[in-house]
């Protein structure tokens, strides 16, 4: 795809889906001797996130895993359609769509593995990082050039924003 096609995709999106592993961190879990897990979130994806928010795009996670790290660092972000323990996608995807009233072509998604390519072939922009499986990276219309948890998000939200015409205004506090 051309930078003019994916920005016309990006123009469209007025829901953009997030997958936690590989995508919002690194991908890397840690277990600590009780055997819970941790994850470390990119600040900079983080603020893409909230300025995307208050831009009118909504934001949402679909992930296979279920972690209550997620629950905390999607209420900090105000994503409020958060759909966790689904290893089947097109469930959260299809209880999204019916919440947010959106259409799937609507839809913007970022994924990594295999388990994302259900959505791939439903939602109008379909993203994935330069680590993504080769399969994924095959079929998505656009791969970020920073990586999963190191600002691949925040590239994807200023991405969108851009292509809407709402990144000057979502930056404007911060000249002030």
């Amino acid at each position: 795809m051309t930078p003019l096609e994916h920005m016309q995709r990006a123009a469209r999106v007025k829901v953009m889906i997030f997958d936690v592993d590989g995508i919002l961190t690194d991908g890397s879990l840690t277990y600590g001797p009780d055997g819970e897990v941790t994850k470390t979130f990119n600040v900079l994806d983080g603020l893409g996130i909230q300025l995307l928010n208050k831009t009118g795009v909504r934001t949402a996670i679909i992930s296979a895993r279920k972690s209550p790290i997620v629950v905390k660092r999607a209420a900090d972000l105000g994503i409020s359609h958060v759909y966790q323990g689904i290893h089947d996608k097109r469930i959260g995807f299809a209880e999204l769509l019916q919440a947010t009233g959106v259409t799937p072509e609507e839809c913007g998604y970022i994924g990594d593995d295999v388990i994302d390519l259900p959505l791939f072939t439903r939602v109008g922009f379909a993203i994935t990082v330069p680590s993504g499986h080769p399969e994924v990276q095959y079929r998505a219309h656009y791969v970020t050039r920073n990586a999963g948890g190191k600002g691949a998000v925040r590239e994807v939200c200023d991405m969108i924003m851009r292509a809407q015409g709402t990144y000057e205004q979502a930056l404007a506090p911060y000249f002030a």
